[in-house]
């Protein structure tokens, strides 16, 4: 089979042929139809790395049929839909034991396309009800890659007064727009932080949500402390900034700071209920996506996304 790998070298991202996996009695082979490029993790952990990274962490967003079985699997037969947490290749191993939502049924109305975002999706989830959101509040959410994106949309359900979605890049921003936010301020044009705190009357947002990885995340974390109200929340999302985040005490006294995910509740669990708001329509993932790449070109797709921010969000690679 063929599968993605990134050697050592910024950006040295390849192919290669490796055999096809065994599994064990509790996993199932999955043969590959598309795979989703998640940009914060894949670039900021991967891509722009000097030193080589393993295999297993090159992708966790795959859709594809169930090809093989275990012979201790009775929850899916051969030729199942599912999505699977596992890197770029033409053939997947997944996790069927256990609540960690490894392996996740896709239902006929949802496309492989669509169900590549399923990881992505219920991490969303996951953070919005950590986030401490509550009906009324003013919601700030810095950063509108696909993450941001997510929690956007999401958010909507916990019915906030306003969703005010900052970004610098102008297809971010207009697609934030078509997909829901009430407010959307182009971080190119017009300073953030005197946006928000002039749309708060001067007190600030209730909740201010940091999805900004990489460089740009470190100006992020301490724009979100300049406009979060007294008593609000900063939650912090996003990764691999590739620098010690700046928190001042004199702007976070008297604030509360929520880092990830706080809830309990069995990862399977929390994909059951992303997969049922991108089935309701809750979460348009099919809009997000913006290239299809066959798996041929995943060099092509990852230097996309590195050299041209601007005119990507979600990025596909197609497997057959």
């Amino acid at each position: 089979m063929i599968r993605v790998i990134k050697p050592e070298g910024f950006g040295n991202i390849q192919l290669e042929d490796a055999p096809i996996p065994e599994i064990n009695s509790h996993q199932v082979l999955v043969r590959t139809h598309a795979t989703l490029i998640s940009r914060g993790s894949e670039l900021f952990r991967r891509y722009i790395r000097e030193e080589a990274i393993a295999q297993s962490m090159m992708g966790y967003s795959l859709t594809g049929t169930v090809d093989k079985l275990g012979k201790d699997v009775t929850e899916y037969q051969l030729g199942a839909r599912v999505m699977a947490v596992a890197p770029h290749a033409e053939y997947a191993v997944g996790e069927v034991a256990g609540e960690n939502g490894r392996v996740v049924p896709l239902t006929d109305d949802i496309s492989f396309e669509e169900g590549t975002f399923l990881p992505l999706a219920t991490s969303s989830v996951a953070w919005a009800d950590s986030s401490g959101v509550q009906k009324g509040d003013t919601v700030v959410i810095l950063g509108q890659g696909l993450v941001g994106s997510l929690m956007m949309q999401i958010l909507r359900g916990h019915e906030p007064d306003r969703i005010i979605t900052v970004d610098g890049l102008p297809l971010r921003c207009q697609l934030s727009d078509e997909l829901g936010a009430d407010v959307v301020i182009n971080a190119s044009d017009e300073d953030p932080v005197e946006a928000v705190r002039r749309l708060t009357d001067g007190k600030g947002a209730d909740l201010v949500i940091d999805c900004v990885g990489g460089h740009a995340g470190v100006k992020s974390f301490e724009q979100a402390q300049d406009m979060v109200r007294p008593r609000g929340t900063i939650q912090l999302i996003a990764l691999y900034q590739q620098a010690p985040l700046p928190l001042y005490s004199s702007k976070i006294m008297g604030r509360r700071l929520v880092a990830g995910i706080l809830i309990d509740e069995p990862r399977s669990q929390t994909a059951l209920r992303a997969l049922g708001k991108i089935r309701s329509g809750e979460i348009q993932v099919s809009r997000m996506i913006t290239h299809r790449f066959p798996y041929t070109q995943a060099k092509e797709a990852f230097d996309l996304l590195w050299n041209t921010p601007g005119e990507a969000l979600g990025v596909l690679l197609i497997w057959q």
